[in-house]
C-alpha cells in the first residue's frame, strides 16, 4: 500500500475477501457499512457472489435486512447536520483523497472489477479510472456552489438564493459499471453536503465494498458514507423511502425497476434521478469517414462489451456505405478475443449471468426468424461461464425485438436506409432517449441532425459520450436528472429563496 493511504485507519471488518494474486490492495470488507462500522448485519445471511468467467462463486456478502436499512438511515442522520456544515473546501479535500486512493490501487479495482463483473481487463481498468475522475471533478466542484442575487422587478426587495444540502439519499446502483456508478452518486452527494445510503447490486457488490473503505480511509465521517447489500430489494428501498428522514434517490438501473421506485418515492414526495434504459442508433451517412465510423462504432458497441446502458443497440447506415460498412465492422469484432475477464489478452468478456444470455439468445433468434442474416457469431458457445460470442446481424427487419429492445451484449444490428430523413424517424421511433451516435464528413448537418434527435445525449463523430464534466442523463423513459458536470451537483441540492430589503 502507497504511503498516502497506509497511516489511514484500517478495517475493523469481521468478514473480508482477498483479491487472488494481486498486487497491492487490502482485505475487502464483505459486511454492511453502517455508521463507520463493518457489520455482519441481523439476518445472518450472505449473499455468494460470482465469477461470470467461470460461475464459481468468489466470495460472499452480508445480506443486509429492513432493519439494517433503517439503521443505515439512522447513521445517515446522526451524520447530516455536521457534514452538511463542515466547510466546503474540507469536503473537497476528503473527495481530493479519495480520487488519490483510487489511482493507486486502479490496477488492484480493475481486478475486481473482473472478477465479479467478468468485463475484459482493459475496459475495467478504464472504468475505474472514469470512477476516480468523479471525485476528482467533484472534489473541484464542491467550492463552486454558488447562489443567486437580484433585485426584484417591482423593485421592493432583493432576491436572494442558496443552495442548500437535499438531504440525505438513497443511492442504488447497478451491475454493469459497479465502480463508476458508485462514485458518479457518492461524489457529488458528499460535494453537496449530504449523506448517503448506498445499495449496490447483488451481482457486482465487491467493487462498491472496496470503494467504501477506501472512503473511510481518506477520512470520510462515520455515517456520512453507508452501504447495505441485499437478496431483497424491494421492502429494504421500500422502507427506506418511506423513512421521512430520507429526501433523495438516485437510480441506475431499467426503466421497469425505476417506474417502481418512483412509486415508492411519491409517498413522501422525494426528489428522484434515474438514469434509466437506452436503445442507442448509431447512425452512419454515406458521406462518413468510414474507418473514423468503424473505430467509433467498436467503441459504443463493445465497450464493456455491450453491457452499457449507452451502447450502440441500432446500426442504421446509408446505402452508398452499407456494404463497406458491414464487411469492416465484421472484420473488427470478429477479431476480438473471447475470454476471461482477468485473462490479460481478453478483449471481450463474459455477460453478468445465465439470464443475460438467455436473452441475448432470444433476441438473436426473434431477428433471424423474421429475416435478419447473421454475418458474424450468433450461437453460444459451449463451455463454462456466461459467454456470447461478438455477433454482427445485417438486413435486420424494423419488426425485430432486437431493434425495440436494449439487447445489453455484443451484438450489432445493422439495418440500411436510403433517406436521411427516414433515418432520423428511426432512430427517435422509440420510448427510449439515453443517447444517440451521428457519424457525417458534414459538421452543419450532423448538428442539424443531432439537433432532431430526441436524446439527452449525441455523440457526433465520437463512439464515446461519457465524461464526468458532461450532464449525463436521458429524456422520455430513460430518465430524469443529469448527473455529472455542476448538474449533477445541483441534483444533491434544494434552492432556498430569501427575501430581503436593504
Amino acid at each position: 500500500m502507497s504511503s498516502s493511504t497506509a497511516s489511514l485507519a484500517p478495517t475493523d471488518a469481521g468478514h473480508t475477501y482477498v483479491v487472488p494474486d494481486a498486487k497491492g490492495g487490502f482485505a475487502i470488507p464483505t459486511d454492511l457499512l453502517i455508521a463507520d462500522k463493518w457489520t455482519a448485519g441481523t439476518s445472518g445471511k450472505r449473499i455468494d457472489v460470482l465469477n461470470p468467467s467461470t460461475g464459481e462463486v468468489l466470495t460472499s456478502v452480508a445480506d443486509a435486512t429492513v432493519a439494517d436499512g433503517l439503521s443505515a438511515v439512522d447513521a445517515a442522520a446522526a451524520a447530516a447536520a455536521s457534514w452538511a456544515a463542515t466547510p466546503p473546501r474540507a469536503r473537497a479535500n476528503v473527495l481530493q483523497r479519495c480520487f488519490q486512493s483510487m489511482l493507486e490501487h486502479a490496477d488492484w479495482l480493475a481486478q475486481i472489477i473482473s472478477l465479479e463483473n467478468g468485463k475484459a481487463l482493459p475496459d475495467a481498468r478504464g472504468e475505474v479510472l472514469y470512477a476516480a475522475e468523479f471525485f476528482r471533478w467533484y472534489a473541484e466542484e464542491a467550492v463552486r456552489i454558488n447562489g443567486d442575487l437580484a433585485i426584484a422587478p417591482a423593485g421592493g426587495n432583493r432576491i436572494v438564493v442558496q443552495y442548500q444540502p437535499i438531504g440525505i439519499a438513497l443511492l442504488i446502483t447497478p451491475w454493469n459499471f459497479p465502480a463508476a456508478m458508485a462514485t458518479r452518486k457518492i461524489a457529488p452527494a458528499l460535494a453537496a453536503g449530504c449523506t448517503c445510503i448506498l445499495k449496490p447490486a447483488e451481482e457486482t457488490p465487491l467493487t462498491a465494498l472496496a470503494v467504501g473503505e477506501i472512503l473511510r480511509r481518506a477520512g470520510v465521517p462515520a455515517g456520512v458514507v453507508n452501504m447495505v447489500n441485499t437478496s431483497d430489494p424491494g421492502p429494504l428501498c421500500s422502507a427506506i423511502l418511506r423513512d421521512m428522514r430520507v429526501r433523495k434517490l438516485s437510480f441506475t438501473g431499467s426503466t421497469e425497476v425505476g417506474k417502481i421506485l418512483l412509486r415508492e418515492a411519491s409517498y413522501n414526495v422525494i426528489n428522484s434521478s434515474m438514469e434509466l434504459g437506452g436503445n442507442a442508433p448509431f447512425l452512419v451517412l454515406d458521406d462518413a469517414d468510414l474507418d473514423a465510423a468503424i473505430e467509433g462504432a467498436m467503441i459504443a458497441k463493445m465497450r464493456n462489451a455491450g453491457e452499457a446502458c449507452t451502447a450502440a443497440n441500432r446500426f442504421y447506415v446509408q446505402e452508398g456505405i452499407y456494404p463497406a460498412f458491414v464487411e469492416k465492422l465484421v472484420e473488427k469484432m470478429g477479431a476480438l478475443k473471447l475470454g476471461a475477464g482477468t485473462d490479460t489478452t481478453t478483449q471481450c468478456g463474459a455477460m453478468i449471468n445465465r439470464a443475460a444470455i438467455e436473452k441475448i439468445t432470444s433476441l438473436v433468434d426473434d431477428a433471424v426468424a423474421k429475416g435478419a442474416k447473421v454475418k458474424l457469431g450468433g450461437k453460444v458457445g459451449e463451455g463454462a461461464g456466461f459467454f456470447y460470442p461478438p455477433s454482427v446481424l445485417a438486413d435486420v427487419p424494423l419488426n425485430a425485438n432486437l431493434i425495440r429492445e436494449e439487447i445489453f451484449g455484443p451484438v450489432a444490428a445493422i439495418v440500411p436506409f436510403k433517406d436521411v430523413e427516414d433515418a432520423i424517424r428511426m432512430a427517435n421511433d422509440t420510448e427510449y432517449g439515453l443517447s444517440a451516435y451521428v457519424y457525417t464528413g458534414d459538421l452543419k448537418r450532423g448538428m442539424q441532425i443531432s439537433e432532431r434527435l430526441e436524446y439527452g445525449m449525441v455523440a457526433l463523430n465520437r463512439g464515446l459520450v461519457s465524461d464526468p464534466a458532461a450532464p449525463f442523463g436521458g429524456v422520455k423513459q430513460s430518465g430524469l436528472g443529469r448527473e455529472g458536470a455542476h448538474h449533477g451537483l445541483l441534483e444533491f441540492t434544494e434552492a432556498k429563496y430569501i427575501a430581503v430589503s436593504w
